[in-house]
């Protein structure tokens, strides 16, 4: 460290040290607090090597790269919500626009999510025509049904977050009712990923803190976790079927 005499008057004659080269990306008089470009994990000390982690600010969603070293949260654009400025907040939706990448949404449009479609022909929202039969939202499961998907598990939802032409909803794992023998599905967070066009109709109808049970084949898609197709079965998970799934469980041998 060096000595500083201003720093020595202003203590009462106590201290004037300043720390020099600071590490782990700190900054401050005695290194006790992140650098700019940086903020605190508060689950670590200041003197662990992990405790300032950079920041992550969206390239189109945050107005700087610069986030609050505390917080870590970036600043968003207008529209923009989230830590990192990766999403559009309620009432607006994503556009092309690097600029403005998410607008409000005008009065007449539908919310995709739970409202009815409207008489505007202009409106960009997906009609019952467009959707045909979704298999998805069936309430009917049975034994050939569970026999002919990869994976069944029981998951509550808890956020979402739009990524180009899909819905990433970030979930957690309760229970896993059948898995591959390779398979890497247990308990804990799993990201589910669901094409904008299927949610617009509806198919499924997803919505954030409630419980679904899953099936589905693991080989469709290429994301990172689990992606809804057609060939999926999403129904919102009741106590009582508790017992069939442990039913199922034990029949598996039974599938061919």
């Amino acid at each position: 460290c060096r000595f500083n005499m201003e720093l020595y008057k202003l203590s009462g004659r106590v201290s004037g040290g300043v720390c020099l080269k600071c590490r782990h990306s700190t900054a401050g008089r005695h290194c006790h607090y992140c650098k700019e470009g940086f903020y605190r994990d508060m689950t670590k000390p200041i003197s662990h090597r992990k405790a300032c982690k950079a920041c992550d600010c969206h390239p189109i969603g945050a107005s700087g790269k610069t986030c609050n070293q505390t917080s870590g949260q970036c600043p968003c654009k207008d529209g923009v919500t989230g830590i990192t400025c990766n999403r559009c907040a309620k009432g607006y939706q994503q556009s092309r626009s690097q600029i403005a990448p998410c607008i409000k949404i005008p009065k007449m449009s539908v919310n995709m999510m739970s409202a009815d479609a409207g008489d505007d022909n202009n409106a960009e929202e997906t009609t019952p025509q467009q959707c045909g039969k979704c298999r998805a939202g069936t309430r009917r499961l049975n034994m050939n049904k569970y026999c002919k998907r990869d994976y069944a598990i029981l998951a509550v939802v808890l956020e979402k977050e739009t990524i180009e032409d899909w819905a990433k909803f970030n979930t957690a794992v309760q229970s896993v009712y059948k898995r591959g023998r390779d398979s890497g599905l247990r308990r804990g967070g799993l990201s589910l990923w669901v094409h904008n066009q299927d949610l617009a109709c509806k198919c499924p109808k997803i919505k954030s803190n409630k419980r679904y049970l899953i099936l589905g084949k693991e080989t469709d898609g290429d994301k990172p976790g689990l992606t809804i197709t057609q060939r999926s079965i999403v129904i919102e998970w009741k106590d009582e079927w508790l017992n069939r799934m442990r039913r199922f469980q034990r029949r598996a041998k039974q599938c061919k």
